[in-house]
Protein backbone atom coordinates (compact mmCIF):
# COMPACT_ATOMS: atom_id res chain seq x y z
CA UNK A 1 0.00 0.00 0.00
CA UNK A 2 1.54 2.91 -1.37
CA UNK A 3 0.06 6.11 -0.24
CA UNK A 4 -0.15 9.25 -2.54
CA UNK A 5 2.04 12.41 -1.55
CA UNK A 6 -0.96 14.34 -1.17
CA UNK A 7 -2.04 11.66 1.33
CA UNK A 8 1.53 11.66 2.77
CA UNK A 9 1.43 15.36 3.31
CA UNK A 10 -2.12 15.53 4.82
CA UNK A 11 -1.05 12.73 7.38
CA UNK A 12 2.25 14.97 8.14
CA UNK A 13 -0.16 17.70 8.80
CA UNK A 14 -2.47 16.04 11.02
CA UNK A 15 1.05 14.91 13.32
CA UNK A 16 2.55 18.62 13.12
CA UNK A 17 -1.04 19.65 14.55
CA UNK A 18 -0.99 17.10 16.97
CA UNK A 19 1.96 17.83 17.52
CA UNK A 20 1.30 21.88 18.56
CA UNK A 21 -1.82 20.88 20.02
CA UNK A 22 0.32 18.82 22.72
CA UNK A 23 2.61 21.68 23.22
CA UNK A 24 0.12 23.95 23.85
CA UNK A 25 -1.44 21.48 26.25
CA UNK A 26 1.67 21.01 27.89
CA UNK A 27 2.06 25.14 28.31
CA UNK A 28 -1.44 25.24 30.06
CA UNK A 29 -0.76 22.42 32.02
CA UNK A 30 2.75 23.66 33.09
CA UNK A 31 1.09 27.20 33.89
CA UNK A 32 -2.04 25.54 35.58
CA UNK A 33 0.61 23.69 37.83
CA UNK A 34 2.58 26.35 38.61
CA UNK A 35 -0.73 28.63 39.22
CA UNK A 36 -1.70 25.43 41.75
CA UNK A 37 1.77 25.55 43.13
CA UNK A 38 1.29 29.68 43.90
CA UNK A 39 -2.42 29.25 45.62
CA UNK A 40 -1.01 26.58 47.48
CA UNK A 41 1.67 28.74 49.15
CA UNK A 42 -0.66 31.72 49.53
CA UNK A 43 -3.12 29.67 51.43
CA UNK A 44 -0.25 28.14 53.84
CA UNK A 45 0.72 32.00 54.28
CA UNK A 46 -2.67 32.84 54.63
CA UNK A 47 -3.17 29.72 57.46
CA UNK A 48 0.44 30.49 59.41
CA UNK A 49 -0.40 34.48 59.30
CA UNK A 50 -4.02 33.59 60.95
CA UNK A 51 -2.84 31.13 63.37
CA UNK A 52 -0.22 33.69 64.48
CA UNK A 53 -2.82 36.89 64.69
CA UNK A 54 -4.73 34.35 66.48
CA UNK A 55 -1.92 33.08 69.53
CA UNK A 56 -0.99 36.57 69.84
CA UNK A 57 -5.10 38.01 69.85
CA UNK A 58 -5.28 35.37 72.98
CA UNK A 59 -1.85 35.83 74.30
CA UNK A 60 -2.87 40.04 74.25
CA UNK A 61 -6.01 38.93 75.71
CA UNK A 62 -4.27 37.01 78.62
CA UNK A 63 -2.05 39.97 78.90
CA UNK A 64 -4.93 42.50 79.95
CA UNK A 65 -6.95 40.13 82.06
CA UNK A 66 -3.67 39.47 84.03
CA UNK A 67 -3.09 43.45 84.32
CA UNK A 68 -6.31 43.81 85.44
CA UNK A 69 -5.53 41.31 88.23
CA UNK A 70 -2.31 42.63 89.26
CA UNK A 71 -4.46 45.72 91.30
CA UNK A 72 -6.30 43.13 93.55
CA UNK A 73 -3.15 41.29 93.96
CA UNK A 74 -1.09 44.11 95.28
CA UNK A 75 -4.55 44.76 98.08
CA UNK A 76 -4.03 41.16 99.10
CA UNK A 77 0.22 42.07 99.93
CA UNK A 78 -1.21 45.13 101.66
CA UNK A 79 -3.28 43.26 103.58
CA UNK A 80 -0.81 39.96 104.76
CA UNK A 81 1.59 42.74 106.15
CA UNK A 82 -1.15 44.08 108.10
CA UNK A 83 -1.86 43.17 111.54
CA UNK A 84 -4.75 41.19 111.69
CA UNK A 85 -6.80 40.26 115.02
CA UNK A 86 -8.30 37.49 113.99
CA UNK A 87 -5.63 34.90 113.06
CA UNK A 88 -8.62 32.37 111.37
CA UNK A 89 -9.19 35.38 109.06
CA UNK A 90 -5.85 36.12 108.66
CA UNK A 91 -5.10 32.73 107.41
CA UNK A 92 -8.19 32.59 105.24
CA UNK A 93 -6.78 36.06 103.58
CA UNK A 94 -3.46 34.17 103.31
CA UNK A 95 -4.96 30.65 101.20
CA UNK A 96 -6.78 32.97 99.17
CA UNK A 97 -4.15 35.27 98.37
CA UNK A 98 -2.00 31.87 97.26
CA UNK A 99 -4.50 30.16 95.32
CA UNK A 100 -5.23 33.34 93.25
CA UNK A 101 -0.87 33.70 92.94
CA UNK A 102 -0.65 30.29 91.93
CA UNK A 103 -3.45 30.56 89.45
CA UNK A 104 -1.73 33.24 87.68
CA UNK A 105 1.38 31.99 87.24
CA UNK A 106 -0.26 28.77 85.82
CA UNK A 107 -1.05 31.33 82.98
CA UNK A 108 1.95 32.57 82.77
CA UNK A 109 2.93 35.59 85.46
CA UNK A 110 6.59 35.59 86.69
CA UNK A 111 7.68 38.23 89.55
CA UNK A 112 10.58 39.93 88.74
CA UNK A 113 13.04 39.85 91.36
CA UNK A 114 14.33 42.54 93.10
CA UNK A 115 15.88 42.12 96.36
CA UNK A 116 19.77 42.54 96.24
CA UNK A 117 20.08 42.76 92.26
CA UNK A 118 21.05 45.58 90.39
CA UNK A 119 18.28 48.39 88.92
CA UNK A 120 17.37 47.48 85.15
CA UNK A 121 15.68 50.17 83.64
CA UNK A 122 13.75 47.57 81.32
CA UNK A 123 12.71 46.20 84.92
CA UNK A 124 12.24 48.54 87.50
CA UNK A 125 10.97 51.94 88.12
CA UNK A 126 13.27 53.98 90.61
CA UNK A 127 10.83 55.62 92.80
CA UNK A 128 14.22 56.34 95.20
CA UNK A 129 17.25 57.07 95.63
CA UNK A 130 18.72 56.96 98.50
CA UNK A 131 22.65 57.78 99.08
CA UNK A 132 24.66 55.26 101.02
CA UNK A 133 27.70 53.57 101.90
CA UNK A 134 26.49 50.50 102.84
CA UNK A 135 25.73 49.32 99.04
CA UNK A 136 26.65 49.53 95.86
CA UNK A 137 26.01 52.29 93.42
CA UNK A 138 22.76 51.51 91.56
CA UNK A 139 21.57 48.33 94.18
CA UNK A 140 17.85 47.71 94.34
CA UNK A 141 17.58 48.50 98.34
CA UNK A 142 13.64 47.82 98.75
CA UNK A 143 10.44 47.13 96.81
CA UNK A 144 6.97 49.85 97.10
CA UNK A 145 5.17 47.58 94.39
CA UNK A 146 5.78 44.36 92.95
CA UNK A 147 7.01 43.98 89.17
CA UNK A 148 5.61 41.21 86.85
CA UNK A 149 6.51 39.60 83.76
CA UNK A 150 4.16 37.60 81.68
CA UNK A 151 5.31 35.12 79.53
CA UNK A 152 8.03 36.60 79.49
CA UNK A 153 7.18 40.41 78.48
CA UNK A 154 7.38 43.06 80.96
CA UNK A 155 4.06 43.29 82.36
CA UNK A 156 4.56 46.06 85.12
CA UNK A 157 7.91 47.49 86.43
CA UNK A 158 8.82 46.81 90.09
CA UNK A 159 8.86 50.05 91.60
CA UNK A 160 11.94 50.11 93.98
CA UNK A 161 14.38 52.30 96.15
CA UNK A 162 17.53 52.52 94.53
CA UNK A 163 20.86 53.41 96.23
CA UNK A 164 23.42 55.83 94.96
CA UNK A 165 26.54 56.07 96.67
CA UNK A 166 27.67 59.16 98.21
Amino acid sequence: MNSSPAESTAVEDQIDHLRIERDGLRVERDELKELLQRRQAEFDNFRKRTEKERSDYLQHAGMDLVRGMLPILDDFDRALKVEAGNAEYSKGIEMIYNRMYEALKKVGLEPIETAGHMFDPHLHQAVERVETKDAADGTILGEFQRGYNFKGKLLRPSMVKVAVRS
